[in-house]
């Protein structure tokens, strides 16, 4: 029988008791999250909360001290980070990544490879993302934003179950960000977990929102829960236009 999330739709993702310490000192403590199958989650959370901790242990770069991940009902706790990829999970990191000296179509083809995709993968993958007009440009031409964008285009054709955004418009210009968010709302249907500072991405793209503080889950709900609930404003919101 199929775990089932908080919302009551299949969990794709849970993890229980998820804790990481360093000499110590806890980054992450007994974390209890569930991820259902198609939602676009946001994670949130004031520097040193410990989202990219516990994004590490979900993608398994970094062991936990404790704790299990299960996805798509396996514990995956102890796999390594290429195991979990090729069960399905994919995830962009805060520093692009892509291959500058490479065209932007032989980018997202060798990604799709990985996948067992098709050029017929790639040239859907392109169109969806807005870059079909760019695909024979190298890379390293396109702007920061563009290269960001080439980048979810990447993880989109590897076809994942789950697609891991970690701060994707760190450095990107409003116009960028603009078209970010346009993509994002694009891709319902595909399971999304954004670690993401930027409110106005994050109260216009996610269905759900979930706040860390001091390594361990503060609240959950919509962005209109979010928003008003007051022990988040105090810790993370503040006065920020959210």
């Amino acid at each position: 029988m199929a775990a089932l999330g908080a919302a009551g739709a299949p969990a794709i993702l849970q993890t229980r008791g998820l804790t990481k310490t360093y000499a110590g000192v806890q980054a992450n403590v007994d974390v209890d999250f569930d991820l259902p199958t198609g939602q676009i989650r946001a994670l949130i959370g004031p520097n040193g909360a410990g989202k990219s901790t516990f994004v590490g242990m979900l993608c398994g770069r970094i062991p936990a001290t404790r704790g299990t991940v299960m996805f798509d009902n396996k514990d995956i706790s102890r796999l390594p980070a290429h195991r979990r990829i090729r069960l399905g999970i994919a995830y962009t990191f805060q520093i692009t990544s892509v291959f500058t000296g490479l065209s932007v179509r032989e980018n997202v083809a060798l990604a799709a490879h990985r996948a067992g995709g098709t050029e017929a993968t790639v040239t859907e993958v392109l169109a969806r993302v807005g870059l079909s007009d760019r695909a024979d440009q190298p890379a390293g031409d396109l702007s920061y934003g563009h290269q960001r964008i080439l980048e979810i285009a990447m993880g989109l054709a590897q076809k994942p179950r789950l697609f891991i955004l970690d701060e994707p418009t760190q450095g990107l210009a409003e116009s960028e960000v603009a078209e970010f968010k346009a993509l994002i709302r694009g891709l319902s249907g595909t399971t999304i977990l954004l670690i993401e500072h930027n409110m106005s991405v994050v109260m216009e793209t996610a269905q759900f929102i979930t706040v860390l503080n001091h390594g361990a889950i503060l609240a959950e709900g919509t962005p209109e829960q979010i928003r008003a609930n007051p022990h988040v404003q105090a810790a993370y919101l503040g006065t920020e236009d959210a």
